[in-house]
């Protein structure tokens, strides 16, 4: 077993149990699988998550409770995020424009269900940090954060707060979006392999 996929397993661990770094966790923790993804992108995830969607426009990747994972994006109360290939990204901007990263994610025209509770609205921007972050080696993404809101439908009161993170990899036609604020999603990019 290499090094690197020791370490990238430690990163796994890390992220099952909640922690920001994965020096303290030891490797035989750390079951890992590997996603494998278009463009050569390998992602070596926690055996726990689940993988639905098997084309390469389409990936949800659920890392906790999550009663319709099935659902298409947009649905709500599903534990996971999503990893983006070129169909997807093409109408990935409000009315179904392409995604450019200078909007967020979002594929629709009407007001999406917030990710935690059907029962309200989705209200994405303002933009947040921005900048480059590591995919692996010799690969960064166009990194953003989307500050947003779930309202009321009723009558827009503000009933929680969550960050839309993207990491965009225009020439690789990437884009992994994470509304649920994933434990060692940062890491499992920044440890990817390309082949």
């Amino acid at each position: 077993m290499s090094k690197r996929f020791l370490a990238v397993a430690a990163v796994a661990a890390a992220a099952l149990v909640g922690m920001s770094t994965a020096a303290s966790v030891p490797a035989s923790a750390a079951p890992a699988q590997q996603l494998k993804l278009r463009n050569g992108l390998t992602l070596y995830i926690p055996i726990q998550w689940v993988v639905h969607g098997g084309g390469t426009d389409w990936v949800r990747v659920v890392t906790g409770k999550c009663a319709h994972p099935e659902d298409g994006y947009g649905g709500s109360e599903c534990d996971s995020f999503w990893i983006l290939g070129p169909k997807a990204i093409k109408v990935g901007n409000e009315a179904f424009s392409p995604y450019t990263g200078e909007k967020p994610y979002y594929p629709a025209t009407d007001v999406q269900m917030c990710p935690f509770n059907h029962k309200w609205g989705e209200v994405i921007g303002p933009k947040g940090t921005r900048g480059l972050r590591q995919v692996g080696p010799g690969h960064k993404a166009a990194y953003r954060e989307w500050k947003s809101t779930c309202v009321s439908y009723s009558n827009g009161a503000v009933k929680a707060r969550f960050t839309q993170r993207e990491w965009y990899l225009p020439k690789s036609k990437i884009l992994v979006v994470d509304q649920w604020n994933t434990p060692g999603l940062p890491d499992t990019l920044k440890y990817a392999d390309w082949m």
